[in-house]
């Protein structure tokens, strides 16, 4: 067994019971801290990479992503699921061969947006959104696992009917695992669950919403993810650091970093 079908194995099993938590990373450095901590799998998350290149999230383009990718993947033994936008294209063809790239990195598996990047229809129609994700998975590796996600509460389109329509459509078309980024409530969250069972559901937790981990296995959620939010907490210890030495000629926010022994330590094994 190679390294990508050995991680690919070891990634869907995870989906198969119980619950766990795929934390996302945005750089090397945060990979690989993570991967100490013990988790089992990491998520790229393209709010944190476009953070670090100074410019705003979905901006990188399909070659940067690739290649932060790729060095994601070599930075672990852990599988690696890929936030691949919209697949970089509108149409299905276009998203079968960004889907094929993305799959070379070596990477589990990959997710797949609804949203348009229009303000104006942001959301595909969903004959179109299906038609996209049968595209993904007829070109994405029989061992990697296609995330089919619906962008409703995060574009302004907060309809739960219709989130769960999309979902069970992705998931006919070949959807492994479904994602509704947005969702806060216990019954949102378990009403999607049942919706689209026995197929794995990801919740994200992107800021606190009241349920830790275990509440969330209760709920039969599968897999928990983060997001772009611990490249934010990061920033936001940056931000508070840089603005108090800017602003008032202190250094108090520096006591809080973390020791440069222990990080030497962890990077030098």
């Amino acid at each position: 067994m190679t390294d990508i079908a050995r991680k690919r194995a070891a990634f869907r099993k995870l989906h198969e019971s119980g619950c766990f938590v795929i934390p996302n990373p945005w750089d090397v450095g945060s990979a690989r801290y993570l991967a100490h901590l013990g988790f089992k799998a990491l998520a790229s998350t393209s709010a944190g990479v476009a953070f670090s290149r100074g410019v705003p999230d979905t901006a990188v383009g399909r070659d940067g992503i690739l290649a932060h990718l790729a060095e994601l993947v070599a930075a672990t033994d852990l599988p690696v699921n890929a936030d691949f936008e919209n697949g970089f294209a509108h149409d299905p063809a276009g998203v079968a061969d960004s889907v094929r790239l993305c799959a070379q990195t070596g990477v589990a598996g990959l997710s797949i947006e609804d949203s348009t990047g229009d303000a104006a229809a942001p959301l595909y129609d969903i004959a179109h959104a299906v038609a996209r994700i049968r595209a993904a998975r007829a070109a994405l590796d029989a061992d990697a696992m296609l995330v089919g996600r619906a962008e409703g509460f995060l574009v302004g389109r907060p309809d739960l009917d219709d989130v769960i329509q999309r979902l069970r459509a992705y998931s006919e078309a070949g959807a492994d695992c479904l994602y509704a980024p947005g969702l806060r409530t216990r019954e949102h969250i378990a009403a999607v669950v049942a919706a689209v069972a026995p197929k794995p559901v990801n919740v994200l937790v992107s800021s606190p919403i009241g349920l830790s981990v275990a509440d969330l296995a209760a709920l039969g959620v599968r897999r928990i993810s983060v997001g772009g939010a611990l490249a934010r907490a990061a920033w936001g210890g940056f931000i508070r650091a840089a603005t108090e030495i800017a602003e008032h000629g202190t250094f108090e926010a520096l006591g809080s970093a973390a020791p440069h022994a222990a990080l030497q330590k962890l990077f030098a094994i």
